[in-house]
């Protein structure tokens, strides 16, 4: 099988491999005492050119919603993308996490927000029968496989600030966003008003690894009990360091993001030139999403090739991910074997 269905479905890298295996050599503190966590803490701080509190986590879910907690009052409401992860894939956990606060999804093009949108959302809410506008959630790169750019970013900043929300940013794929353009870690955050961001590892390479960013003192004063409190706080927190330590040595999580986007590009750009097929937004990270003829997409996965359909409406579109360890001649197959049931 050919997989294109996830970066969750690649195996982890290496080089993280042999990190853990390093860090399972002798004791260590526990709970996050250790030398290795304090030394991703420090290198994230290097990274983004700033004071950072860094809080490691297993799962993307937990770093998306534990983030939200601190920034969210009960009563309080989330504007996000209605692609967002937190919206349709986290199961209701940044309102178990937050007490209660209410996503509200916003629509815009290619998995993005704009601020003119968000700023007519929150002027028609506010009254006190409603759910008070508190944060905004934007994912980077998005669910549409696109990037904001920090101009992008700047603009919704603007608007945050101006109503007093908290602005969290969703990197599950920010590896990916980060090197498909020509901006530093600290532009795309917190230079363009990012307060707190998940920091994902696991899709470019980590067995399971994140970790919470966060650019503002304040939003630090609770986290630990919050994630304490959600169980999050791993008691040997060194393998999960471990890997955010190897996955930033090196420039380790850029060599794997830009592998998986240059294979994405192949993927898009070959798709674009094969009969029938329509591309549904523009391929700038490691998602490509496209719409198939049927007879093309059933005997792509008859062939052995595995892949999600996309869009309840849309039956025939598709979504095609590519990883950090994802094979050129397995693009080139794929592409070849589409162009055979291009009509």
């Amino acid at each position: 099988m050919v997989s294109f269905t996830s970066d969750n479905a690649s195996g982890a890298a290496p080089e993280i491999l042999r990190a853990l295996a390093a860090a399972n050599s002798g004791a260590a503190m526990p709970y996050g005492e250790d030398a290795i966590t304090g030394r991703v803490a420090a290198r994230l701080g290097e990274i983004f050119e700033t004071k950072v509190a860094v809080f490691p986590v297993a799962t993307g879910t937990a770093a998306n919603s534990l983030s939200l907690s601190v920034m969210v009052p009960p009563y309080g409401a989330v504007y996000c993308h209605e692609l967002a992860h937190i919206q349709v894939d986290e199961c209701g956990a940044p309102e178990f996490y937050t007490g209660g606060a209410k996503l509200v999804p916003l629509s815009g093009a290619h998995g993005k927000i704009d601020a003119q949108t968000l700023g007519a959302a929150i002027e028609g809410a506010g009254n006190v029968h409603a759910v008070q506008p508190a944060a905004l959630s934007i994912t980077q790169a998005s669910e549409a496989g696109t990037v904001y750019t920090p101009t992008e970013i700047a603009a919704l900043a603007e608007v945050v600030r101006e109503h007093h929300l908290g602005l969290h940013m969703d990197g599950a794929r920010f590896a990916n966003a980060l090197v498909a353009g020509n901006h530093s870690p600290a532009e795309l955050t917190w230079k363009a008003g990012v307060e707190a961001l998940s920091f994902g590892a696991t899709k470019n390479g980590a067995l399971g690894a994140e970790a919470v960013v966060l650019f503002k003192p304040a939003l630090a004063a609770s986290f630990a009990y919050r994630r304490k409190r959600g169980g999050h706080l791993l008691s040997k927190m060194r393998f999960l360091s471990a890997q955010l330590d190897a996955y930033l040595r090196d420039d380790l999580w850029l060599r794997n993001a830009r592998h998986a986007n240059a294979m994405a590009g192949r993927l898009g750009a070959g798709l674009a030139a094969v009969t029938g097929v329509t591309l549904c937004h523009p391929v700038e990270a490691n998602e490509v999403f496209a719409r198939l003829p049927e007879t093309m997409i059933t005997g792509l996965l008859e062939q052995g090739f595995a892949f999600y359909r996309w869009g309840a409406e849309a039956r025939c579109e598709v979504r095609l991910v590519t990883s950090f360890d994802t094979d050129s001649k397995d693009v080139d197959a794929f592409l070849a074997a589409a162009s055979g049931f291009a009509g």
